[in-house]
């Protein structure tokens, strides 16, 4: 596996993957990410915003399946945000969510002092990576919070 920076050949895939796994919960629903503006061009979204960055994960066919982002969280200094993090069925369980997410996190490092993000409690499994690698659960979401419909919000000291 390969992890590389979004590049605009890869929008479409990463939409696909987005839209796909939100719809395999119920979850193409106002209050996600399903409906994100910027969904059909994360490359240009993330290389439009200071200390942002959006990353794909690439099989040894050299096709996305996967991604991760980070991006200043509203208007609070020192906080980012982990976004859509999503890799696609058939590669997902071989670590890749972990891998994604450490390379977020040594970016995020380098620019914030907290990183946030916000989930649903019935994606169980990711919540569990998102406590292994530290972050601890909040009673509810930051302000700015544009998700509507998560029920899970966390916080990690940089």
């Amino acid at each position: 596996m390969q992890i590389r920076e979004i590049e605009e050949k890869d929008n479409q895939t990463m939409e696909q993957i987005i839209k796909r796994s939100l719809k395999s919960f119920n979850l193409n629903i106002p209050g996600t990410a399903y409906f994100d503006p910027q969904l059909s061009n994360l490359a240009q979204f993330y290389k439009d915003i200071p200390n942002a960055t959006y990353w794909v994960a690439l099989n040894e066919k050299d096709e996305v399946v996967g991604g991760v982002g980070i991006a200043p969280f509203g208007h609070e200094t020192g906080i980012c945000e982990l976004q859509k993090l999503y890799i696609k069925p058939e590669a997902q369980g071989l670590g890749l969510s972990k891998k994604l997410m450490k390379v977020a996190l040594i970016f995020a490092k380098e620019h914030y002092s907290r990183c946030y993000l916000e989930t649903l409690k019935k994606l169980e499994i990711a919540n569990l990576l998102y406590i292994k690698l530290g972050f601890q659960q909040l009673d509810g979401p930051l302000d700015g919070s544009e998700h509507s419909a998560m029920d899970a919000w966390y916080i990690k000291e940089l």
